[in-house]
């Protein structure tokens, strides 16, 4: 197992209010790593800040902020902020996110995401080292920028990557990738496209984990989330360039609208490749082999199964 073991916050059925309490609990069980995400839930960085205020040496993520929905000063200032407060222990995960989240919930053109991430990591670079920006870049223009924030550390930036050519930009451009949605078997295939441009690059990986030895109620839960995920264009993009011709039932039943069907066409070994579940040993064990296939940092994010999630991050705590 790597040195790094982390878990996703805020932890489901646990109030936000609790975010400080859960937090300096899983520092103390022995997780290095909090990661938050940025999609229908809390923001990626509140919850950050207050688990920075009760922590001392626990690494400190957003997996992450997307590059279309914060104009390119907010989110420099933001990550500058934050680098601030937690020197050497934050780091921003960038990534284009999806049309879903950018233009249906956000009203913004979902245009040139490659072009776009790769404006906001130079942007980024620049304006995190307190240089003045003012620069035309491809997709936007930031007219005389300082940051008034500049960090003594500089956060690492990392990219949210699924095929070739976001996965060359996290290497070449970024700290690293950000990895999501796929089996431990299909890390060792996405990752050299980002090793490549260094074997120091951190791969973080977000791993969906449904802490339960009821294999049957863990694959209910976990076939609704794949079907949605990977029926948006980018996921179902993602899985066809990985061979994973057994969603094509799955994928025709949803376009015509048969949404239950869908769910059920799912078969079980996908739903076990791509989820993480069973006893508190076989789940470590799993996660481990997402290590053995390049993953430096594991990051679990528990599934509703009907267990207490912090009794569930007690019994996955790293041994």
């Amino acid at each position: 197992m790597t040195s790094r073991y982390g878990m996703t916050i805020p932890l489901d059925d646990v109030p936000l209010s609790a975010v400080p309490y859960a937090a300096r609990e899983l520092e103390d069980l022995g997780y290095t790593d909090l990661w938050t995400a940025e999609g229908m839930g809390a923001d990626g960085f509140t919850p950050l800040a207050a688990a920075l205020g009760v922590t001392s040496s626990v690494h400190l993520g957003v997996a992450i902020a997307p590059v279309f929905t914060r104009g390119p000063a907010l989110l420099a200032q933001t990550a500058a902020t934050m680098a601030a407060m937690a020197p050497g222990r934050f780091t921003l995960g960038l990534g284009a996110s999806s049309n879903v989240i950018v233009e249906k919930w956000n009203s913004i053109p979902f245009d040139k995401p490659l072009s776009r991430s790769r404006d906001m990591l130079r942007f980024l670079r620049a304006a995190l080292e307190g240089q003045r920006v003012d620069e035309e870049f491809a997709t936007f223009t930031v007219q005389g920028f300082r940051a008034g924030v500049v960090p003594e550390v500089p956060p690492k930036l990392l990219l949210a990557g699924l095929r070739g050519k976001m996965l060359d930009l996290a290497g070449s451009h970024a700290d690293g990738a950000v990895l999501n949605w796929l089996s431990a078997e299909d890390v060792g295939r996405v990752v050299p496209a980002v090793t490549a441009h260094g074997a120091d690059k951190e791969i973080v990986c977000r791993i969906l984990v449904a802490p339960t030895a009821d294999a049957d109620l863990a694959r209910g839960v976990a076939r609704r989330l794949i079907a949605t995920y990977l029926n948006v264009p980018v996921y179902r993009a993602f899985h066809a360039d990985l061979g994973r011709d057994e969603l094509e039932p799955m994928w025709k039943l949803w376009a015509d609208g048969d949404r239950a069907a869908a769910v059920e066409a799912i078969p079980d070994h996908v739903v076990d490749e791509l989820v993480v579940h069973g006893s508190p040993g076989a789940c470590r064990e799993h996660i481990g082999r997402y290590v053995e296939h390049g993953v430096t940092v594991p990051v679990a994010s528990l599934l509703p199964v009907g267990v207490d999630p912090l009794e569930a991050c007690r019994a996955l705590a790293p041994s």
